[in-house]
């Protein structure tokens, strides 16, 4: 049999040319049961149809409260209650009360009307109907407020991820039963040459063990295929034709081991060029080692000719193999297992316990990291599905002061710092906008302060914010000047959104804008403090309290429910769509999702603050990039109280 030298080796990135030519990796999707998602990677982009959890609940057993009745009680001085009731977890009754009443309460039940902070059990005394309470409790305390784990309509797992335990309780706090995976790529596997023995059979002398199938499957299915080893075919042409011909109507990727060279018993090119158009595609590649490598496209599959010698094989695999493999079933690349980081704040530790403190990792502008702890509480699912690793913290050990070293240790290798950070004030608009964008992003929601902050230590890629000016009613402009970064960060023009009052359909209580908050029959249910809603909020009773020229204590006093604080735009939407509020300030979007009458207020500007130095970065210039998108433009219109302006996705600070 005539020998056949390599006439046309080729580079590295001529053989991924060719390859990417003749085949286009397109990834597959298929529905699986939740119970099978573990290790699968997630094909669309899932939203939360619900809030978890879908109503304030008690984190503690103890005493639903009106916070200020407990705000100077101590051991010698005990605050002292009337005990109305006891609610249950799983307990349906609408239960109210007023300050200087409570409710016994257990964990997990719902948080009675009128209460906003829950006691524990070990800080009080039950006399008759009396309850004596030894400590004060914040507004708050000891409350799991409805939708603070997962907003309903928020992005609860993005795609592209690799579904872990953390994910699938994610899914499973919502009910998901169907989960969009990709498909995983069917590998099929033979080694050729007649020296070689499965393991497991009997070794004669001059045979060898078949090494390449093995560490080939393990390779395969590592990076998300579905491995078949199909056997060792004899160096014997027809053989070895009727195999792959037999295997090509069954995989996905075929891959062969051996016979690739130019030697007289190497075959494996021949063959391949028999099977269909193209044919084959390299042979040879300026590769060392592995240069005798084959590739072929046949019906529409890949087929890889390795090289016999087995470090030879695994170079080729890793360097051509196992990116098609990932990029077939939505895996992205892997990263470190350790990242060394700073502290972003200040940590505070209990003394006598080691601690495991699950952090968010953040690039600074210098190339280190940060670690952002992930304060949704040990409550919350998303604090594990949120993380990227932990911090582990000794006992001796009471606070981590900021900008301290710390080995964060990831919780998966399939994390990898994201290509886009996003620090600051969170927008369904946001996950609108990164559902277009087909980079990796990190969204770790501050308020627009702490993005704002973000941006000033280099954190931050990108910060949302939607500050409003007291004096010159202006948004954003005069907070960038204030923190001193109107000369060291850019402000763009993001989207308008409405803010308003979310009300219960068909409006029984005949609502008709903040001066009914007054009214003594009207129960209201606030923002927390440092939210950009509250600030609007208190913005707007300031104006209202010097039209009636009293003081904004005062009026704030009048109004039932101004010191009981929800935590997001769902938790309003909740509180009132259930009856424990009769209105609440919001945006637009959840009024809809719950199906709420709104009564707008006021259009705000939601903008975002970019660092100059990370003007170029490539994800941000897409980021920017789709902003600017006619087809976001168009998805935002769809998305109720969003819309785009005139000025979307330009400067409008430039110096």
């Amino acid at each position: 049999m005539e020998q056949k030298e390599f006439h046309d080796v080729v580079s590295i990135e001529e053989a991924k040319q060719r390859l990417h030519k003749h085949f286009k990796a397109i990834p597959e999707v298929e529905k699986i049961n939740l119970e099978e998602a573990l290790g699968r990677v997630v094909a669309e982009t899932i939203i939360a149809p619900i809030d978890v959890p879908p109503f304030d609940r008690a984190s503690m057993d103890g005493y639903a409260v009106v916070a200020s009745d407990t705000f100077y009680a101590d051991e010698e001085h005990p605050a002292e209650v009337e005990l109305i009731d006891h609610i249950s977890a799983g307990d349906k009754r609408k239960i109210s009360i007023e300050k200087g009443e409570c409710a016994g309460i257990a964990t997990g039940a719902p948080i009675p009307k009128g209460a906003n902070a829950v006691v524990m059990v070990e800080y009080t005394d039950r006399i008759g109907k009396k309850v004596r309470i030894y400590k004060p409790a914040a507004p708050g305390e000891n409350i799991m407020a409805a939708g603070s784990d997962i907003m309903r309509g928020e992005t609860a797992v993005r795609e592209g991820i690799v579904i872990s335990p953390r994910e699938t309780g994610v899914l499973a706090a919502f009910g998901a039963e169907k989960i969009p995976v990709y498909k995983k790529p069917k590998v099929g596997i033979i080694s050729t040459g007649d020296e070689l023995v499965e393991p497991g059979k009997k070794l004669k002398y001059g045979k060898i063990y078949d090494v390449n199938a093995r560490a080939i499957a393990d390779a395969a299915a590592e990076n998300g295929g579905e491995a078949e080893f199909c056997g060792v075919v004899r160096d014997e042409p027809e053989s070895l034709l009727a195999k792959l011909k037999e295997m090509i109507g069954k995989y996905d990727i075929v891959i062969t081991s051996g016979g690739t060279s130019a030697g007289v018993g190497d075959l494996s090119y021949r063959v391949i060029d028999k099977l269909g158009k193209p044919g084959v595609i390299v042979h040879g590649i300026a590769i060392k080692p592995g240069k005798p490598t084959v590739i072929g496209v046949a019906k529409k599959k890949p087929i890889f000719g390795l090289p016999g010698y087995p470090a030879s094989a695994m170079i080729i695999f890793d360097v051509f193999v196992a990116p098609l493999i990932r990029k077939l079933a939505g895996i992205a690349e892997k990263s470190r297992k350790k990242i060394a980081a700073r502290a972003a704040m200040r940590i505070h530790s209990a003394k006598g316990r080691y601690e495991y403190l699950l952090v968010n990792l953040v690039s600074g502008g210098d190339g280190t990291f940060s670690a952002y702890p992930v304060l949704t509480g040990s409550g919350a699912i998303t604090t594990l599905a949120e993380a990227d690793g932990y911090v582990e913290i000794p006992e001796s050990t009471e606070m981590i002061l900021e900008g301290s070293e710390v080995e964060v240790r990831l919780l998966s290798d399939s994390i990898k710092p994201a290509d886009l950070t996003i620090i600051g004030s969170h927008c369904i608009g946001i996950d609108v906008l990164l559902n277009l964008l087909p980079v990796q992003a990190k969204v770790i929601n501050v308020g627009s302060s702490g993005g704002l902050a973000a941006v000033r230590r280099g954190e931050a890629d990108i910060a949302g914010t939607h500050l409003i000016d007291e004096r010159s009613g202006i948004y954003n402009v005069p907070f960038l000047q204030r923190l001193k970064l109107a000369g060291s960060a850019y402000l763009i023009r993001g989207y308008d959104r409405e803010q308003g009052f979310v009300i219960a359909k068909g409006n029984p209580k005949r609502i008709k804008g903040i001066e009914d908050l007054l009214r003594r029959d009207i129960s209201f249910i606030n923002r927390n403090a440092g939210s950009g809603t509250r600030v609007l909020l208190d913005l707007e009773l300031g104006r209202l309290a010097k039209k009636k020229g009293v003081q904004f204590k005062e009026l704030a006093k009048k109004i039932k429910g101004y010191e009981i604080e929800a935590k997001s735009h769902s938790a309003i939407a909740a509180a009132v769509a259930y009856g424990r509020a009769d209105v609440g300030l919001a945006i637009k979007t959840v009024a809809e999702q719950y199906g709420l009458d709104f009564i707008p207020l006021r259009e705000e500007k939601y903008d975002f603050a970019v660092p100059k130095e990370k003007i170029e970065k490539p994800a941000v210039k897409k980021f920017l990039e789709v902003l600017r998108s006619e087809e976001f433009k168009k998805k935002l219109r769809e998305t109720p109280g969003l819309r785009p302006c005139r000025e979307t996705g330009k400067i409008i600070n430039k110096i």
